[in-house]
């Protein structure tokens, strides 16, 4: 079967030196494991590596973790209204942006007699999840009078769902936001999360990081890029996951099909450009596997495209066999999915040595 090689070193090490980097001016790492599936080696890498906080969208990730035996404090990124029971007695943290919800997590966190921490996400221009601005203050308002959950932060999200870049701008309104409302409810809050892995520009070119405190990286520490420009940053590991895959055909064919043309599996009509016959490869990876466009592939293939079970590449200018393995590069998207196929056999590297670990 196809397999994922995941060199667990490399992670360690990109969590330490983003801890290091970020921790100089007080920011502390959320390590977002939802790419990973919350595999539990991965994630004990990280918290290795100095990450203080796990973050995950999926309660189920949070206790395989936690059944594993990872310590830390577990946040929850996606709160739906249907789950707050259990978001209550698996997560530590969850972020919101409704307040039906946090009746919900208040009233079965007094049936178990805790008081659930919540961070406020805040709506600066991105348009996924977030309370907008000129409501802040009611919303935090009615937060207060419910008994058993607890601010303990101010969060936004960007470059996410809107592409919208952090910048001096909107990192600064969070500041000014964070500073209204402690003053004005006089509360203290403990995490002020200014993003993700896509504020790493802002940070490097930030005189002044303000009451930024907290970033949520998943990216960066897993493929060592930020995520703005999917530029690799200076001293990390970019290739700390391998996909690799067997070849189960390798023949010269044409590469124009012959007869009439009609809708592929996916429902879309393919156009091909005539360049005569070709060595192409058949490869046991397809998209039920991976997000293929996500993929990158040494220079002398190229990928052609694929359908549910098969990968097809043209191998003119490399004499591949059947039986032979290709190596891939994998983008975020092509790791969430490989992590997240069972067709995809898991095997961690550490320290030159292979552990193999199927699913």
């Amino acid at each position: 079967m196809p397999r994922i090689e995941i060199n667990l070193s490399e992670i360690q090490a990109n969590a330490r030196m983003l801890s290091k980097l970020y921790g100089q001016n007080g920011i502390s790492i959320m390590g977002v494991s939802k790419a990973v599936l919350g595999e539990p080696a991965v994630i004990e890498a990280m918290v290795q590596g100095g990450v203080k906080y796990i973050a995950d969208s999926r309660l189920e990730n949070i206790q395989r973790m936690k059944a594993a035996g990872i310590s830390s404090r577990f946040v929850l990124l996606r709160t739906p209204l249907s789950q707050a029971e259990a978001v209550v007695k698996i997560a530590d943290i969850s972020l919101n942006s409704e307040i039906e919800i946090l009746k919900k997590l208040s009233y079965y966190a007094n049936a178990d007699n805790k008081i659930h921490q919540i961070i406020l996400m805040v709506e600066l221009g991105d348009l996924r999840e977030g309370i907008l601005p000129c409501d802040l203050a009611q919303f935090v308002r009615a937060s207060l009078i419910l008994p058993h959950v607890k601010i303990v932060g101010i969060g936004c999200n960007l470059a996410c769902y809107g592409g919208v870049k952090p910048d001096s701008k909107n990192m600064q309104e969070l500041s000014e936001r964070v500073d209204f409302i402690e003053k004005e409810f006089q509360i203290d809050l403990e995490i002020v999360s200014g993003g993700n892995s896509a504020n790493y520009e802002w940070y490097k070119a930030a005189q002044d990081v303000g009451r930024i405190n907290n970033l949520r990286l998943g990216e960066s520490i897993l493929l060592g890029c930020e995520t703005v420009n999917r530029k690799a940053i200076p001293g990390l590991y970019t290739q700390a996951f391998k996909l690799v895959a067997e070849v189960i055909e390798s023949k010269k064919k044409p590469s124009l099909p012959f007869g009439d043309i009609c809708q592929d599996a996916f429902g879309n009509i393919p156009v091909f450009q005539d360049r005569g016959t070709r060595q192409r490869a058949i490869i046991a990876l397809g998209k039920q596997d991976i997000l293929v466009s996500g993929l990158k592939v040494d220079d002398r293939l190229e990928i052609l495209g694929s359908s549910s079970d098969h990968m097809i590449i043209d191998s003119n200018n490399h004499n591949l066999k059947v039986g032979d393995e290709v190596k891939f590069d994998l983008d975020y998207g092509s790791l969430l999915t490989a992590m997240t196929s069972p067709f995809v056999q898991k095997q961690f590297i550490d320290c030159g040595k292979d552990q193999g670990r199927g699913n």
